[in-house]
């Protein structure tokens, strides 16, 4: 098979930067670089250079070159979701008929279903039965344009259940076929079997959990759902910091339901990223702009659960980055689809298709720690790329929402 790759006639090449960039910010998220009939070249799984067919400098000396004519397409670098729970056994679809039927999220979980029903099903079932079910959902997600991904525990809630997640990550991870990130989120919920015994499940994650996920290496981040009901701001903290201890990343759910000063905890942990921010107010922007913390906002979630919208118009315009993430999981979000996130950006939060582009694929890179290899067309990233079938512009992809504009996905240089 060919290891070299020539895209020509491309209508539009976007998210062309010149230069390595971590992340944009507030006004710069408006601004999309793009080539217009362009060409891509892709060698050994790398982008190797790109340019304007005007100047096109012709590459007859690669021996198996393979040529793809992209007349009327759009080329953009994959999607990079950095925040999802693909690894899970069963489905909640008869919460979905309760939430029909007027319960709230917190309604159900004290009836004994969300995040505590998922783990009794994934307590239940085998490492490679929750293997096969997790790479379905895998490749699907490549398919709909993910290029990059991050997988959170948290359906275990035991040390050994969360030890068979991380497990089941580092099996998708070695398949080597995009970068996976893993994320232990073993502060999730609090365990029937810790009912009334916060603390008991504290120390649980933190002398049991952590030393065992660190004596394998399994993850890459620490996350906790803060929130009312679940951990508060003050445990947020003492998990956090026992997992740098162990060389884990923070990352953290914050202000989905109700604002319980995740936000702040973040910051001053110095988290990689802070997700949801339905509830997240001036103070908190504030925070933000003084730290190198990424808001991420879950568009998924908050349509799912009907949820008040997360005020990201005011981030940006305070002069934040923002990146978007899927929150792919059984109970809040069931879909992994980051063109319809977008769209979601757009028609509910009035932003631009430059800015939904830009927080779904240079900055959610940066919330995994993955700018150098991901998330823009640049020489020497990996050729992780989209290719559109004929549309009139990158703007048609959040304007017709939930259609499928993608002709192929592009990993590695290889079609997927």
């Amino acid at each position: 098979m060919a290891t070299k790759l020539l895209i020509k006639n491309i209508k539009t090449l976007v998210q062309v930067r010149e230069e390595l960039t971590e992340k944009v910010c507030g006004k710069d998220m408006a601004v999309l670089p793009c080539i217009d009939n362009a060409w891509l070249a892709i060698d050994n799984g790398l982008i190797a250079d790109y340019g304007s067919m005007d100047d096109f400098p012709g590459i007859t000396d690669w021996k198996g070159l393979e040529v793809i004519d992209a007349a009327d397409r759009i080329v953009l670098p994959c999607y990079v979701d950095s925040h999802t729970h693909i690894v899970y056994a069963g489905n909640r679809e008869g919460e979905f008929v309760d939430r029909i039927n007027g319960l709230s999220y917190e309604e159900i979980a004290n009836r004994g279903g969300g995040i505590n029903n998922s783990a009794q099903l994934l307590r239940n079932t085998s490492e490679d039965d929750l293997f096969e079910q997790s790479l379905i959902r895998f490749n699907e997600i490549i398919k709909l344009g993910t290029g990059a991904l991050e997988i959170k525990s948290g359906y275990g809630l035991n040390v050994d259940a969360e030890l068979k997640i991380l497990r089941v990550i580092k099996r998708l991870k070695e398949l080597n076929i995009i970068p996976v990130k893993a994320t232990f989120l073993g502060a999730h919920a609090i365990p029937p079997e810790f009912k009334g015994n916060k603390e008991g499940y504290i120390d649980l994650i933190i002398n049991d959990m952590l030393p065992a996920i660190a004596k394998e290496q399994l993850a890459d981040y620490i996350d906790v759902f803060c929130e009312n009901g679940y951990f508060s701001a003050d445990d947020t903290e003492r998990i956090l910091m026992a997992g740098k201890k162990h060389g884990l990343i923070p990352k953290v759910h914050a202000e989905q339901l109700s604002h319980s000063n995740g936000i702040q905890t973040s910051v001053k942990c110095g988290a990689i990223s802070v997700d949801h921010l339905e509830y997240c107010n001036d103070a908190d922007i504030e925070a933000l702009l003084k730290s190198k913390t990424m808001p991420t906002i879950l568009p998924g979630a908050v349509f799912f659960l009907s949820l008040p919208y997360p005020p990201v118009r005011k981030m940006i315009d305070a002069g934040l980055p923002v990146a978007f993430a899927s929150d792919y999981n059984p109970g809040s979000s069931p879909s992994g689809n980051m063109s319809f996130m977008m769209s979601l950006g757009c028609i509910q939060y009035k932003l631009t298709p430059e800015e939904v582009i830009n927080a779904s694929t240079i900055n959610s890179a940066y919330a995994m720690d993955m700018s150098s290899k991901v998330g823009s067309i640049t020489r020497g990233k990996l050729a992780n790329i989209i290719l559109t079938k004929k549309i009139n512009s990158y703007g048609f992809i959040p304007y017709s929402f939930s259609n499928n504009h993608i002709e192929s996905v592009i990993i590695n240089g290889l079609v997927f």
